[in-house]
């Protein structure tokens, strides 16, 4: 299969903070990787520079081959159409109805006409089953709609990437099934390729492919979820037992 990003010996500091340090890390087309570790170990830093929001300090980073870095700004838009980002905080406009959210990034980027625009935002709503939802403000819907609402944003212009940034922070269990399922049943209907940061256990069982732990800015840690949770390492049964109480807390809160 061919290798849609690859991190090469990539390092980022801010000042004297080391977040990243000589990172090499491939994903595969098709694949869903996951990507735990403790806050402050870079992994939203990561995302940031795949899709050219930061420059890494040392090393490199290709999408399908082509370096992401020192790219004019035409060219570093054309592949940003290729990749799509949910934040973790969703990012609607709330100025704007979920209509228009959806058209935002279609009228942005491309050249659309109003009908076709209309349909996709049409279809795209139906993928994540909230249709009737197209003339609300965000300010009317739930913590899960607007999560789906996100979704759908990001892949209403079909990218071969999807970087999801904590896709089921702040949901309760039943949600952030919905959300994670919702993830898996697209990235199967579109075929892409998705990066999920996470600290959500239940959300990396259904989405992971592959789940990578990085400690000390390094990838330290790489297999199928299962294993890492049953995994004898000192640091992995920490980490894991901390994610694991944290989690019982907030679903008992």
């Amino acid at each position: 299969m061919d290798v849609v990003v690859e991190v090469e010996n990539v390092s980022k500091a801010f000042d004297s903070n080391v977040v990243l340090e000589d990172l090499s890390l491939k994903i595969e087309e098709g694949e869903n990787v996951t990507i735990f570790g403790r806050s402050g170990t870079g992994k939203s830093v990561l995302l940031k520079c795949i899709v050219g929001l930061l420059e890494p300090d040392i090393g490199d980073i290709k999408f399908y081959g082509h370096s992401v870095l020192n790219k004019p700004i035409n060219e570093l838009n054309e592949m940003r159409k290729e990749i799509g980002f949910l934040f973790q905080s969703a990012a609607l406009y709330d100025s704007m109805t979920v209509r228009e959210n959806l058209e935002f990034p279609l009228r942005r980027i491309f050249n659309f006409s109003d009908e076709e625009i209309n349909q996709k935002v049409v279809t795209v709503l139906e993928q994540v089953g909230l249709e009737k939802a197209i003339d609300e403000m965000p300010a009317s819907l739930s913590g899960g709609m607007k999560k789906r609402i996100g979704l759908a944003r990001t892949i209403i212009t079909k990218p071969k990437l999807i970087l999801y940034d904590e896709p089921t922070t702040g949901l309760d269990p039943i949600t952030t099934k919905e959300i994670s399922l919702l993830i898996t049943t697209l990235q199967k209907e579109l075929k892409t390729t998705s990066i999920v940061v996470t600290h959500d256990i239940l959300c990396a069982r259904i989405v992971s492919d592959r789940a990578v732990v990085l400690k000390d800015g390094k990838l330290r840690f790489e297999g199928e979820i299962e294993n890492l949770l049953k995994s004898d390492d000192i640091f992995l049964r920490n980490f894991f037992s901390d994610q694991i109480i944290e989690e019982n807390r907030s679903n008992n809160g």
